[in-house]
């Protein structure tokens, strides 16, 4: 029997009015879904998925230079908080990659890693983020993220991936990485330390991410990640590889984590600002592309406002939980789908296979090997890396392959600093899109042989008339683009020496100004004076009315209420022929 979902659920629908407690609440129509299709799918993703996040979680936190058991505890809280306010069901929400890095990168100027300092400021940053994120979603300013174009968050994604990558490979060696202003330089001087070698800690980790990565494409069914903890933590225990000197995770307090206020150093408020902007924005692109994906394959649609509140709150929640900065993961999201999730409730099964994990199993994990959560990173993050995805930047435009190189450049040089990357990327993307907005295209315009009026430069076709030219301006006329469309029309003015009108063709003129009001009005101004004529065809009503309310209409009305250039052209041609036949001078027809 298929499945009937209600148009408002699912993804985030658009809000409305008649549900207003689920536009407040998502999670009270969860009841109205299970009906249609059951609760078994979401339990059994609710479990698949813990057994993938608290491998997972941990390792992100070792990412981000925190304790192991702070990714576990920002699997609990935040995640149910994610769940019940977010609007689409399938997201799992916890520690990621970038998010993690991000952490971790933007602290180690400010504190001690592992420090209770780093922890603190780890808080404040989770609350400074999520409440960027919550004001958005609240004031309905989610079009904001839409900023960050995709040519830039491939570049970002790209360097932040290989960044990832060689954070990991001192702990999978067994070596040491002393942090320093350039990370580069710091894998350099760490790399002609290789008398640290230590061929157990490497033995472990390159087994665990060989058997991962063959796993992966063999047997991608199987739970591989939580298989290999168990096995390497056990052969760890059984020939007493913390006593040979290798790392373990250690003793992992045990209970619920405590709550606490974060620090409000409003000094350090300001100095992680950008930060937290990065990562508001970062984190919930993937959101955004996990969201996308999802809501495509169910048909649905998601709401971008409501996800924002949703994945904002998680993180003030992860903020007063001794968690870190959280975001959906595009993995455990992918995985909760196809296991069968249609609602939070799964999110919520994970919480609780965590819970129990953190009350009664952590003993279990005290003799993890570090090194194989490394390895763990590694095969995650490896699949983010597609460089061929710069090349087809710079295919599509070479505005977006240059903020694309840019933004990955710059991350590679910035690190450990890396939001000072996107946001390079992300100023030169908006610099060069306001350039191309100041540079409008214009064109000539001639009748084609299919009776539409084209450019005659690039179909080498002849002017309408003698005494009447046509130029069209494709861009909203603002106090960006208002200078470009006064040289247009006066340079339009002057191609033929016989020319009495001036035909705008202002089909593609979707917004204007004062500015642009303004500079209709000089053009108009200059052409009278010539003894010429200015003319409009194919103006949009948003363009008439505030034409109409500064009294510029009335000026123009008897010659730009045409619709089509074809409109235009007859009534206006008709008028010069008549004013001829009164004494004026006619042009010959081309």
């Amino acid at each position: 029997m298929p499945v009937t979902i209600a148009p408002w659920l699912q993804c985030g629908p658009k809000v409305r009015r008649k549900f207003p407690l689920r536009s407040l609440l998502p999670f009270s129509s969860w009841p109205s879904q299970w009906r249609s299709h059951g609760v078994r799918g979401d339990v059994v993703a609710g479990v698949t998925v813990a057994m993938l996040m608290i491998p997972q979680a941990m390792a992100y936190a070792q990412l981000a230079s925190l304790p192991p058991h702070i990714g576990l505890y920002a699997c609990l809280l935040p995640a149910l908080v994610a769940a019940l306010f977010g609007s689409c069901g399938q997201l799992s929400t916890g520690p990621v990659a970038l998010t993690a890095l991000l952490t971790g990168a933007s602290l180690t100027a400010f504190a001690t890693p592992g420090s209770s300092d780093f922890l603190a400021l780890a808080l404040l940053l989770a609350l400074m983020s999520g409440s960027m994120q919550l004001a958005l979603g609240v004031f309905r300013a989610g079009w904001l993220l839409n900023l960050l174009s995709r040519p830039v968050m491939t570049g970002f994604i790209n360097a932040a991936a290989i960044l990832i990558c060689l954070t990991q490979i001192p702990p999978l060696l067994g070596l040491s990485l002393d942090r320093g202003d350039h990370f580069l330089s710091d894998m350099g001087r760490m790399l002609l330390g290789v008398a640290e070698f230590d061929p157990l800690t490497s033995a472990f980790g390159f087994c665990t991410l060989a058997c991962l990565l063959v796993a992966r494409r063999l047997v991608p069914q199987l739970p591989m990640v939580l298989i290999v903890v168990v096995v390497a933590t056990f052969v760890s225990w059984l020939i007493g590889f913390a006593d040979r000197g290798g790392r373990v995770v250690g003793e992992i307090p045990a209970g619920l984590p405590p709550l606490s206020i974060p620090p409000l150093d409003w000094s350090m408020v300001v100095a992680l600002f950008p930060a937290a902007f990065v990562i508001a924005v970062v984190s919930f692109m993937e959101v955004t592309s996990s969201a996308t994906l999802i809501s495509g394959r169910l048909g649905t649609r998601w709401q971008q406002n409501q996800e924002l509140i949703g994945q904002g709150l998680a993180k003030i929640a992860a903020a007063f939980s001794s968690g870190m900065p959280v975001s959906a993961s595009f993995s455990r999201s992918a995985v909760n789908f196809a296991s069968g999730a249609r609602t939070g409730l799964s999110s919520l099964v994970s919480v609780s296979v965590v819970l129990v994990a953190v009350l009664y199993l952590t003993p279990l994990l005290t003799h993890l090997p570090t090194t194989v959560l490394s390895a763990i990173i590694l095969s995650v993050i490896s699949g983010l890396i597609d460089l061929r995805a710069l090349g087809r930047a710079w295919q599509a435009s070479r505005d977006d392959g240059l903020a694309s190189a840019l933004t990955f450049g710059s991350t590679l040089l910035f690190a450990p600093n890396i939001q000072n990357g996107i946001l390079s990327g992300l100023l030169l993307s908006l610099a060069l899109m306001l350039y191309r907005d100041m540079k409008p295209r214009t064109a000539l315009l001639g009748l084609h042989p299919d009776g539409t009026y084209r450019d005659l430069e690039r179909f080498g076709l002849e002017h309408p008339h003698p005494a009447l030219t046509i130029v069209r301006f494709d861009s909203p006329l603002t106090f960006v683009t208002s200078e470009a469309f006064e040289e247009a029309a006066l340079d339009a003015a002057r191609v033929q020496p016989g020319m009495k009108t001036l035909l705008v063709s202002g089909v593609g003129i979707n917004n204007i100004d004062a500015t642009g009001l303004h500079a209709i009005a000089t053009v108009l101004e200059r052409l009278s004076a010539q003894g010429k004529r200015l003319a409009f065809c194919g103006l949009k009503k948003q363009i008439i009315d505030p034409m109409e309310r500064t009294g510029l209409w009335q000026r123009l009305k008897p010659h730009a209420h045409y619709r089509t250039e074809q409109h235009a052209l007859e009534t206006l041609l008709a008028e010069l022929d008549h004013g001829a036949e009164n004494g004026g001078e006619k042009p010959e027809a081309p």
